[in-house]
């Protein structure tokens, strides 16, 4: 992070998966190579697209908040497939892209997970959260008028999602074993986790753009949280070099 900002402090950016030709080429550029070729496995043009800047915009704001140029990072993956700095670094960051938003989070000394997903009508939704939610969150689901279901299902998967993903522990944590506030109104907490005290935890609902759901989860009393207007892929080399 700086000298100016609150060592505490997590950063929030939202990235558009948008980009000229010539700035695609460029993210491009500043990947590994397995990287490159994880892209060029995509069978889908817009998959590969959206990868390639993806992983290119946590490049450059890793290079910006370390100082080094993006192609100089080396990042490896926990046991669980947890992205990290290689070798460790205080700075801790995780991502998740949905649609064509990018969402990252960056801080020093804290574990983090932050989801975001994209919206959408579901045929069933209360089957999923059958399979996926605690007793307790399916009944709230249910008290819920159809209106407000599908909302209230995309908060609650991306706080779990958010979870999972700040303990590293992937698909190896049940979504059912522990319980997250899903009501509309209710802030965002942890009423019951599988390991530890929900107390420790705190979980943050990210306002976004309209048709967009995020989260973030970290294991620390509340910390300041700078969220960066929403921009472009196209726009982010240009912000960070003005900053």
């Amino acid at each position: 992070m700086n000298d100016r900002s609150d060592p505490r402090q997590v950063e929030v950016w939202g990235i558009w998966l948008d980009a000229t030709e010539p700035m695609l080429t460029y993210y491009s550029s500043i990947l590994s190579i397995d990287e490159r070729n994880r892209a060029e496995r995509s069978s889908l043009e817009k998959l590969k697209r959206s990868y390639t800047l993806a992983r290119g915009a946590l490049r450059l704001l890793l290079g910006h908040y370390l100082g080094c140029f993006p192609n100089e990072i080396k990042l490896t993956s926990g046991p669980k497939g947890k992205p990290a700095l290689q070798p460790p670094s205080r700075l801790k960051f995780n991502a998740s892209h949905s649609g064509q938003l990018a969402l990252y989070a960056l801080t020093l000394d804290c574990d983090m997970g932050i989801d975001v997903e994209k919206t959408r009508e579901l045929d069933d939704p209360e089957s999923i959260a059958a399979r996926f939610f605690s007793a307790a969150e399916l009944t709230e689901l249910r008290s819920l008028t159809p209106d407000e279901k599908a909302l209230a299902f995309f908060r609650c998967w991306t706080r779990k999602e958010a979870y999972v993903k700040a303990i590293g522990d992937g698909l190896a944590m049940p979504l059912n074993g522990f319980q997250v506030t899903l009501l509309p109104g209710a802030p965002a907490r942890f009423i019951q986790i599988s390991t530890g005290h929900a107390s420790d935890w705190t979980l943050e609902h990210l306002e976004l753009a309209p048709g967009y759901v995020g989260a973030l989860a970290y294991r620390d009393k509340p910390r300041p949280i700078r969220f960066h207007p929403l921009i472009r892929a196209d726009d982010l080399t240009e912000l960070l070099q003005r900053s």
